[in-house]
């Protein structure tokens, strides 16, 4: 089969499938972002964010997130990132937030107005019989002489089979001003 009937039969999401639900943005020292009264309407959701740190130099930062305030051992992560060089990978369980770490934020030493990109993917959010999954797609390239860029393909699971009613995003140091979280919900077949 031709490449175009294989992507002609192949269902795509058409842009008409995403509803804008709500947009967070940082003013600037905020250590903590929150969407609240999610609705159940939707059959998934979706993050897009733009993400930019107060932390003074360039190191490891995380992006870390939670449902539901749940700040309990209820969540697992897994991680592939790589930076051109060097991939690492690795996972862990009975953790207290979801995260996704080096390529989901950029520091404040990077050059200016660079922000990091994550699109994050929550499915069956609105499921009470189901733990919840998130997948993340993100990168971030710093400008500086002591990194460049790094990308990653982050997973978590939160154990809980609890409808997903709000989402928080943490970084103990502080977010950017600008730094930009926007909600979608993602319509049913």
């Amino acid at each position: 089969m031709p490449i175009l009937g294989v992507i002609a039969s192949s269902k795509l999401a058409s842009t008409n499938s995403y509803e804008s639900i709500a947009t967070a943005t940082a003013a600037g020292g905020e250590t903590s972002l929150s969407f609240t009264s999610i609705p159940s309407t939707y059959a998934s959701l979706q993050v897009r964010s733009l993400v930019r740190t107060l932390r003074a130099l360039d190191g490891s930062d995380s992006l870390l997130i939670t449902f539901n305030s749940d700040s309990g051992a209820n969540y697992s992560r897994h991680r592939l990132t790589g930076d051109g060089t060097t991939a690492a990978a690795a996972g862990s369980a009975s953790n207290t937030s979801m995260a996704i770490i080096n390529a989901g934020t950029v520091c404040d030493s990077s050059l200016a107005n660079t922000f990091a990109v994550n699109l994050i993917d929550i499915h069956d959010y609105a499921s009470t019989t189901k733990y919840k999954t998130l997948r993340s797609f993100s990168g971030a390239n710093a400008n500086s002489a002591s990194t460049s860029f790094v990308m990653g393909l982050f997973s978590s699971a939160w154990y809980s089979t609890s409808a997903v009613t709000s989402i928080t995003f943490t970084n103990s140091f502080g977010f950017k001003a600008g730094t930009t979280f926007s909600l979608y919900g993602i319509k049913g077949a």
